[in-house]
């Protein structure tokens, strides 16, 4: 009994020993992993509240106990996005237009934002103390800090860019005169109505002179954005002048040249710009009034005042139509197109390439300037429908530059503030158009009053409801002072959609 009495007291001893050791083993194991993983938790940790002070400003430096820079941080950012949140809510594209003629402040800020977004992130991780990490994880993270850094500055320094690249596309396209700035509180000086002539023309290397080969009046509602496009044919006739001008003391009885060669006319309506530059002396000395000129003529056949003139170089156009991802157009008939025939755009409906626009919109080949001009007028309605502000934000930069080579135009950069929100209402306005084309007119023989009147009555439906746009079929066509005009030759109102007969 003695003896099982030891042996049985000894056991249960030996045993809560070794339980005891065992314990102590594994609690050893588990502080030794705690202590292994601690500074890797604490890298992420740190990471983390940098990356949170890249959305909220100020949460690391209160993290570090720097709680009055904290504090200002993050209250000047919530300040910031409040007014940001409600300048988007509460603005429209006036703001934009706002922005254009500023665009070399909108570069400085968005620099400066940039960098100190930059400063912040690095300062950031800075104050949360990296320098207590294991050498390692140091460099670690200040690699990864620093790209976030280098990441949040991407938005900041694109928009710059943007920006720059504007200023200057804008600067080398815009180069109206100071003196025609906008006047203060009313920018359209009491009008309801601007009238821009719209012109394509070839100008550069290969080409004598300029040639303007499509001729239309955009002439646009400033309240509504409602606008009737008011095509000219290139070959236009006699062309009168306006009254005590130069040209038309030159010709006072409408512009007419001998032929330079047999069948060679240069004294139609598109060969008003090159002449106008080819005869300074007509104006006291003065170089390039062909733009001026082209304008007085226009203006003065349609019985309108031009505002400005924008001329688009065709040959870059097809460029232009490329760098927006090119348009959708219904082609209705086979094309034939090139100087010998040698290319021809299939009928059917599919995306045309810039190349084959142009050719689509210039192509005379079995064919003849009118049907020309209604493609053209389908190429328009293409453009005004199909362009895709993605398109245009992706390939901005190209664009841009496209722009700056293939665009000439009279109007000064201050009015931009108030085109563009203009230009916003066009897009999404009622556009008519109406072409003097045959049978309506003569070209060898127009009837200017026709014109002028017709002109006054396309306007004057613009103005009006749709469901009242259309001229009445009766075809009287009162006009300026509500003369009647008489019957119009086709017995249908000129004026149409747009995209009237484009198979969209």
């Amino acid at each position: 009994m003695h003896c099982w009495r030891v042996g049985s007291s000894s056991t249960p001893k030996r045993e809560a020993t070794t339980g005891a050791r065992a314990r102590q083993a594994a609690a050893g194991a588990r502080a030794q992993g705690a202590a292994a993983g601690s500074p890797r938790r604490e890298a992420a940790a740190l990471l983390g509240w940098v990356a949170l002070s890249a959305v909220l400003p100020g949460v690391a430096h209160l993290k570090a106990g720097w709680r009055r820079t904290g504090l200002t941080l993050l209250c000047c950012h919530l300040a910031a996005v409040t007014c940001l949140i409600w300048t988007a809510v509460g603005a429209d594209v006036g703001l934009l237009g706002w922005a254009v003629v500023r665009l070399s402040q909108v570069t400085v800020v968005t620099g400066a934002a940039a960098v100190a977004w930059f400063c912040l992130v690095i300062h950031s991780y800075a104050v949360l103390g990296p320098g207590r990490l294991p050498p390692a994880d140091r460099v670690v993270t200040a690699l990864i800090a620093g790209a976030l850094a280098v990441a949040v500055t991407v938005p900041f320094t694109l928009a710059a860019r943007y920006a720059a690249v504007s200023e200057r596309m804008l600067g080398e396209v815009f180069t109206g005169r100071a003196e025609d700035r906008p006047a203060r509180g009313d920018p359209w000086a009491g009008r309801d109505r601007i009238n821009v002539l719209l012109l394509g023309g070839d100008w550069g290397p290969g080409r004598i002179g300029m040639r303007t080969d499509s001729i239309n009046v955009a002439s646009v509602d400033v309240r509504t954005g409602d606008t009737v496009l008011i095509g000219l044919p290139r070959n236009l006739e006699r062309v009168p002048f306006p009254p005590g001008s130069p040209m038309a003391a030159r010709f006072p009885f409408g512009f007419d040249l001998p032929e330079s060669r047999p069948g060679w006319r240069e004294d139609l309506l598109y060969s008003v710009w090159q002449y106008a530059d080819d005869h300074p002396e007509l104006f006291g000395g003065r170089q390039g009034m062909g733009a001026e000129v082209m304008k007085e003529t226009v203006g003065h056949i349609l019985g309108l005042r031009i505002d400005w003139y924008a001329l688009v170089n065709l040959r870059g156009f097809a460029e232009l139509i490329d760098r927006l991802g090119g348009l959708v157009l219904t082609v209705d008939h086979d094309i034939v197109y090139g100087r010998h025939d040698e290319g021809v755009l299939p009928a059917g409906t599919r995306r045309l390439s810039g190349a084959e626009t142009l050719w689509y919109a210039r192509s005379r080949t079995y064919s003849d300037d009118y049907q020309r001009m209604r493609r053209q007028r389908c190429v328009f309605g293409a453009l005004l429908a199909q362009a895709d502000p993605a398109a245009v934000l992706r390939r901005f930069t190209e664009i841009a530059e496209t722009a700056s080579q293939i665009v000439r135009t009279d109007i000064p950069r201050p009015m931009l503030e108030h085109l563009v929100p203009l230009a916003w209402k066009v897009k999404r306005a009622r556009v008519t158009m109406v072409q003097f084309i045959p049978p309506l007119i003569s070209p060898a023989n127009p009837d200017w009053d026709l014109i002028r009147r017709l002109t006054a009555e396309a306007v004057r439906g613009s103005r009006a409801p749709a469901a009242a746009a259309a001229p009445s079929r009766s075809g009287a066509a009162p006009g300026p002072q509500g003369e009647a005009a008489g019957p119009h030759p086709t017995g249908t109102p000129p004026v149409a959609p747009l995209a009237e007969g484009c198979g969209r």
